[in-house]
């Protein structure tokens, strides 16, 4: 157990809690508290359960990684457990945009919470970008034309899946299918589910239930790898115009209805 030693002392201290009220609070022993944080013994798995469920952080976080190098904007909420979520900043504290490379994009599934994982990933800075974390995700096919092949969608992160936006796209993260860029529709009140349309309508929509979706990205700008010819930006622009019409007429339609 690598980090354990120093994850509870780090743990205590950030309450600042000396050993004895740490033990006291854990009912533990104060003797048993020095031991751990000395390296002279290792915790129990009974005693990682009770260290985890305090603190509300799953135990493979308490054992796999150094939370000195985490605060408390580095945890997202999932379910009633706080899980590690890894972000990276320059000198002056800004945050940088992980690069998920094309190569790299399967193993996502299996990194995508391993902070050693993120932190070997090439890295990027857009001080144009809206505030939050964000991330530069491949993007293979054409399922969502004008985006071509060999595209990076730059995304921020969305920490509630109920703040769907109907008809946004997002890059969406799920536990069978791994990194998938698509239109999305909230459909959680009525079905615990999201709807996953791609742009190109030779690819049919298919529904992703709540349970499988791991991580959630909101489109925030497209870096195209490749330029344009004259077809394709007619094309691209006679798409632009008919979604935007589509928008304007679903507006219509609900004011008639009122």
């Amino acid at each position: 157990m690598k980090y354990i030693q120093t994850n509870i002392k780090h743990l205590r201290t950030s309450k600042n809690f000396s050993q004895e009220l740490f033990a006291e609070e854990l009912k533990w022993t104060r003797s048993m508290v020095g031991s751990y944080e000395e390296g002279r013994s290792e915790p129990s798995i009974d005693k990682l359960i009770e260290l985890s469920n305090y603190f509300d952080i799953p135990i493979d976080i308490l054992v796999k990684n150094d939370l000195r190098k985490a605060d408390t904007t580095s945890f997202i909420q999932v379910g009633n457990k706080r899980v590690l979520f890894p972000i990276t900043v320059d000198q002056q504290n800004d945050e940088l945009i992980e690069i998920i490379p094309v190569h790299a994009s399967a193993g996502y599934l299996q990194g995508y919470s391993d902070p050693e994982y993120i932190e070997q990933l090439q890295k990027i800075k857009l001080p144009f970008l809206p505030t939050g974390t964000h991330r530069a995700f491949p993007i293979k096919g054409d399922s969502m034309l004008p985006v071509k092949d060999g595209s990076f969608i730059v995304a921020r992160y969305v920490e509630d899946i109920e703040d769907v936006r109907d008809g946004r796209t997002y890059i969406v993260l799920t536990k069978d299918d791994g990194l998938v860029y698509k239109r999305v529709y909230n459909r959680i009140k009525d079905r615990q589910s999201l709807l996953l349309y791609s742009d190109n309508k030779k690819y049919a929509p298919y529904e992703v239930k709540l349970e499988q979706v791991l991580e959630l990205w909101e489109f925030t700008c497209c870096i195209n790898t490749q330029e344009y010819d004259k077809d394709e930006l007619k094309l691209s622009s006679i798409v632009n115009m008919f979604q935007e019409l589509k928008v304007e007429l679903k507006s219509i339609d609900k004011n008639i209805a009122i």
